[in-house]
């Protein structure tokens, strides 16, 4: 499994984001709306079929439900809540704060599961498949542990891609999470630890990053998309990893050593594990202190009842107080994971085998991706009339753990081990395409509660959710004495996320009849967050290296003042105290 992989296992998590371009008029252009918003006109009531959404809440509140309940425009494309009727139907006016409240809630542990899936169940999938495809670290970094990195990134675009009403969303969250890593995140890193930079990968990463930039300001400008435009987002990307696979071999080949130590352009990786939390998948690592002195052989029911625990109650007892707090949040997320995403740990000499857990999974983890395919439409489908297709899986899945938990012993994992990585690869991006969509409708209520634009929401609230991990881990590798490593991931990573989430984003609306998807940025707001985004890249792309690639605390600062001056345009142009003159 390698690229073509990757995209069959996206191209079917996110199989319902055809279905609105499949209804578009053969030949008519899909058009994505970026602004959020449409102007008010006309009476809700009596013309509620033509009118945004946005203005429900400019009529009398006991006309809002069935506003929402007659306007097609209120209708929500997939998740499993509709979050629109919930607040305008069930909530009273009188509660609405409280609903906002819940909502706010909601959004926070919908980006705890995103973080979760993401980094203790999707990313070890992937290591563990490039490892068994004998990646070498450098590709693996800029394909598997990209998508890795990126997944809630990009599944969050292509999710709201999907829907006209929502592709601000995708726009905004690209380009506001590219402004806040490259400044935010990068002058944290200067101002934590100041470091020289590794000059040639800084460079390469930035020319292709402005490079990416301008390709979606063009698009933007023509106000469409063809399908060679979106074919040549995925094909600059692959170009990059092509060049950073190059770059690599012609250093080794110059320094005539197979693996060479790390010098001016790559930074060293670090070796230190000492807090790789336990999330059930390691809960029976033990230090060499607290293994028995004899081996001895478990009962599946105790590796069941281990392998289903997301705790370790040694870490637990020296962790501080808000630590735990965060975990208990944690823990039903991870639970729930923990039953249904096998996750295959190279690292270890079991390869984290777990006999009856993997058993459990063959049954488990198909039966949750048919369920959350398209918010269970295929899972519910009655095959003749009579037999869901929950119901087959649930057979079938059956039949396969019986027959696996009989020819396999609880000591050696099988041959076919690695094929759980796969499973448990599709089975955390299902995770988090579900979590996506309902991310996505959940801001897309909040906007038209306040009345706020896609862009943005998607700028702010999208973008920071799915950047505040990086930032954590970056910021973390900076003080443990890796600025370079992170420094280097603020603009390799984010290289992915722009370029595959509108190449492959767009792609999926087209269809054989209907090849070009528009795109109306019909908002100030887009072209500051593009424009913002180009200049960040520039002045990176000059101040470094006029500083002989020496960063400290004063670059540190430019950045991030930089970015709470773009902040304070975007929000200033949002509630168009900035606006261009009418004439």
């Amino acid at each position: 499994m390698g690229q073509g992989a990757v995209g069959a296992a996206g191209a079917l998590s996110l199989a319902g984001a055809l279905s609105l371009a499949g209804a578009q008029a053969a030949g008519t252009p899909l058009s994505l709306d970026l602004g959020g918003t449409i102007p008010p006109g006309g009476d809700a009531l009596s013309h509620g079929r033509g009118l945004d959404c946005w203005e429900v809440r400019k009529y009398n509140s006991s006309e809002w439900c069935r506003f929402i309940r007659s306007n097609p425009d209120c209708r929500l494309e997939g998740g499993f809540l509709d979050y629109l009727q919930g607040v305008f139907c069930v909530f009273p006016p009188r509660l609405l704060p409280l609903a906002v409240t819940l909502y706010a809630l909601w959004l926070l542990y919908l980006f705890i599961i995103l973080g979760v899936t993401a980094e203790k169940f999707f990313c070890p999938n992937l290591s563990a498949i490039s490892t068994n495809l004998k990646l070498s670290h450098n590709v693996a970094g800029v394909t598997f542990l990209a998508f890795g990195n990126g997944a809630p990134d990009v599944f969050s675009a292509v999710v709201a891609f999907s829907d006209p009403r929502t592709a601000g969303l995708a726009i905004g969250a690209i380009f506001g999470a590219g402004v806040f890593v490259t400044t935010v995140v990068a002058g944290g890193i200067a101002l934590v630890k100041p470091f020289t930079a590794a000059s040639r990968p800084f460079l390469r990463d930035v020319i292709f990053y402005m490079v990416a930039v301008f390709l979606t300001f063009m698009v933007l400008y023509f106000g469409r998309i063809t399908l060679g435009e979106a074919l040549g987002y995925l094909g600059l990307y692959i170009f990059y990893v092509f060049t950073v696979v190059l770059c690599t071999w012609i250093h080794r080949r110059q320094r005539g050593e197979g693996l060479p130590p790390p010098g001016s352009w790559e930074p060293e990786m670090p070796t230190d594990t000492e807090e790789r939390e336990s999330s059930g998948t390691n809960s029976g690592d033990y230090g060499e202190e607290y293994r028995p002195l004899l081996p001895s052989q478990e009962t599946s029911l105790r590796i069941l009842t281990t392998a289903l625990s997301p705790l370790d109650y040694r870490k637990w007892r020296r962790k501080p107080w808000y630590w735990r707090v965060f975990k208990v949040f944690k823990v039903p997320v991870e639970l729930v994971l923990l039953l249904t995403v096998p996750v295959v740990d190279p690292d270890k000499d079991d390869l984290n085998w777990k006999r009856p857990l993997n058993c459990l999974h063959v049954l488990t983890s198909p039966l949750l991706c048919v369920l959350t395919l398209k918010s269970g439409t295929y899972g519910l489908y009655q095959i003749q009339g009579v037999f869901p297709v929950w119901g087959l899986i649930m057979l079938v899945g059956s039949v396969l753990a019986i027959i696996i938990f009989i020819t396999t012993s609880n000591e050696e994992p099988p041959k076919y081990h690695c094929v759980f990585a796969f499973l448990g690869f599709l089975a955390s991006a299902m995770w988090i395409n579900a979590a996506a969509t309902e991310l996505v409708n959940i801001l897309r209520t909040l906007g038209i509660i306040f009345q706020l634009s896609n862009t943005v929401l998607g700028l702010t609230l999208l973008a920071w959710g799915n950047s505040i991990g990086d930032t954590f881990s970056d910021l973390t590798m900076a003080r443990q004495g890796y600025p370079r490593m992170a420094f280097s991931a603020c603009f390799g990573g984010i290289i992915f996320n722009i370029l595959v989430g509108v190449g492959l984003g767009c792609l999926l609306q087209m269809t054989s009849s209907q090849l070009v998807v528009k795109l109306e940025p019909d908002s100030l707001l887009v072209w500051i967050l593009a424009g913002a985004l180009g200049l960040s890249l520039v002045f990176s792309f000059v101040s470094v290296p006029a500083q002989c690639f020496q960063l400290g605390k004063a670059y540190g600062v430019c950045l991030i003042l930089y970015y709470l001056a773009f902040l304070c345009v975007a929000l200033l142009t949002e509630f168009r105290v900035i606006r261009l003159s009418a004439a």
